[in-house]
């Protein structure tokens, strides 16, 4: 089974969260968005969006990124 959520990344750099998710999903497209930022809702099984800490000079993951 496809691997659907990635908690493990929350707080790592967005760059490192998304090499992660990319290696284990090559079958999606990855959203890097700055925390706070309006997104358009509905889901999307080829898509995984990753929200990260803008005001960070790391830019940490901030939720636990999944398919939608």
């Amino acid at each position: 089974m496809s691997k659907t959520s990635w908690p493990e990344v929350v707080g790592w750099p967005a760059t490192q969260a998304v090499t992660q998710i990319n290696a284990d999903r090559p079958d999606v497209a990855i959203e890097v968005v700055p925390n706070g930022t309006t997104v358009a809702p509905g889901y999307n099984a080829g898509r995984v969006r990753v929200f990260f800490d803008a005001g960070n000079a790391s830019g940490p993951v901030v939720g636990t990124p999944a398919v939608g």
